[in-house]
């Protein structure tokens, strides 16, 4: 199992978006990098730190995991969608997703400035490169993280 963590701009697609529905195709990405790992890394059962990102506070809020196997995003398809791609076909699609499916909420949100702030997360690509929409996390900053919103001291 790998552990991931996926930002969403809550006003787009929140962590209680997700609750409501369950499970969601997380389409729209449009980052070589971030579509590597899902297409790639991703498996069912990975567990994933959801990030509401451009809220104020950012911070992680909850826990969802991979619910299937990654397949090609339909948006790149779609004329009318903001993610369509004209270089993509059937043949050669361009863009993948996976299915998230909730888990729940956390305790509390952690915040991007905690994460920060704690030297046990120094190394944790979403303090590096902050601008990545999917990223690998450590099972030991999962957990340091679970830790954190629960209000645990190390």
């Amino acid at each position: 199992m790998k552990y991931w963590l996926m930002k969403s701009e809550p006003e787009a697609f929140s962590i209680d978006d997700l609750k409501a529905v369950g499970q969601e195709p997380w389409d729209g990405v449009r980052n070589y990098e971030a579509r590597n790992f899902m297409r790639d890394q991703m498996r069912p059962g990975d567990q994933v730190l959801f990030y509401h990102s451009n809220a104020k506070p950012p911070g992680i809020v909850g826990i969802a995991e991979v619910a299937s196997d990654s397949y090609p995003d339909p948006t790149q398809y779609d004329e009318e969608s903001k993610y369509f791609d004209p270089k993509a076909t059937d043949e050669k699609p361009r863009w993948y997703l996976v299915d998230l499916q909730y888990v729940a909420h956390l305790p509390r949100q952690v915040t991007l400035q905690e994460i920060r702030d704690n030297e046990a997360l120094e190394d944790i690509m979403l303090v590096k490169r902050s601008r990545l929409s999917v990223i690998p996390v450590t099972p030991e900053d999962f957990e340091e993280i679970v830790r954190m919103a629960k209000g645990e001291s190390a």
